[in-house]
């Protein structure tokens, strides 16, 4: 809520006031001032801008963050180096297992693109710790490549990104890593969905099964075997269709009882749907699917119902896939 993050950003103020004097916090009421709102074009609530040099043009937007904590760390990473240098397997040891997670990138020069694509990613996900290294010691010790970004989860390595110089893409590096901060499948309920959201992937695959039947389980796993390929480009969820309180999502999706399991796609940008063409729950069969959606080939699934004339008349209204959206959104 805005009233939350307000209390957290007001305590990021308060910590950095020691540490960073120069880095002034102020909060504005836009309702009351017009002229403010559109020169920085605020479309939604609340919205954080960091004015850099003194200048009123190109702030930065600090989106997705939440936590005192957070802010802290994105504003030192903005005025200061963005990744702790490691020169030793026990500067790197503590960086690994100080929190659940951590990035560090392994390379042979400090001098090169990818090293600063590396540095820009760590500045948008401050949720996790970064450090890099060129140390010849500390790659041999964790038996990794050069020039590779290796996503540590609780001490252990659980990705490794070859880093390429020149041709790296830094937004979809920023997509991959602040995957890890959800599990490989996260299933649907009040307290994922902030998580779900916060998370700048756009693409959404969403299996829809009851949880306690015979088939979930192996069913599950081939979801579960197909998310791993598709980290960072499509965010793999699990609906339980028992869960009377995901009725909301079931009639967006239009998902009938009969219809379970069922698997379907949305762009969040476009509120675009696709549902699976197969019935059987595969890992061919989702490969298929993400594989198509991805390279533009996937049929949309449209609502097929059109919106009745006297879908208001009534004190119960009357939904349909064209109005359900606008009406309870």
């Amino acid at each position: 809520s805005s009233q939350n993050l307000s209390e957290e950003f007001a305590e990021a103020a308060r910590q950095l006031k020691k540490e960073a004097p120069r880095i002034q916090f102020g909060k504005i009421d836009v309702t009351h001032q017009h002229d403010l709102r559109k020169e920085f074009n605020i479309q939604a609530f609340p919205t954080v801008k960091f004015f850099v040099n003194g200048s009123r043009e190109d702030p930065i937007d600090c989106k997705g963050v939440r936590k005192a904590s957070t802010f802290i760390t994105w504003v030192k990473r903005r005025t200061g180096p963005s990744t702790v240098l490691i020169n030793s397997t026990d500067q790197a040891e503590a960086i690994i297992k100080a929190d659940d997670l951590a990035v560090i990138g392994f390379f042979r020069e400090l001098h090169k693109d990818s090293v600063e694509v590396f540095c820009e990613t760590a500045r948008d996900v401050p949720e996790m710790p970064f450090g890099m290294t060129a140390s010849e010691d500390v790659c041999a010790n964790y038996g990794i490549q050069r020039n590779s970004l290796v996503v540590f989860k609780k001490g252990k390595p659980v990705h490794n990104e070859v880093l390429e110089d020149g041709r790296q893409n830094k937004l979809g590096l920023m997509r991959l890593i602040k995957t890890f901060t959800l599990d490989l499948v996260t299933e649907y309920n009040i307290e994922t969905s902030v998580k779900i959201f916060d998370v700048p992937v756009e693409n959404h695959i969403l299996l829809f099964t009851p949880t306690n039947s015979e088939t979930f389980n192996e069913i599950y796993e081939n979801y579960q075997s197909a998310a791993s390929e598709f980290r960072g480009k499509i965010l793999f969820v699990l609906v339980d269709t028992n869960e009377s309180r995901n009725g909301r999502i079931f009639e967006y999706f239009r998902i009938r009882d009969v219809d379970v399991p069922a698997v379907r796609i949305l762009n969040l940008t476009s509120d675009a749907r696709y549902k699976m063409p197969a019935d059987e729950v595969t890992v061919e069969n989702i490969r298929e699917f993400c594989q198509s959606y991805l390279n533009g080939k996937a049929k949309q699934h449209l609502s097929s119902e059109k919106i009745p004339q006297d879908w208001d008349k009534m004190p119960v209204k009357v939904l349909v896939g064209k109005n359900f959206n606008s009406i309870i959104f």
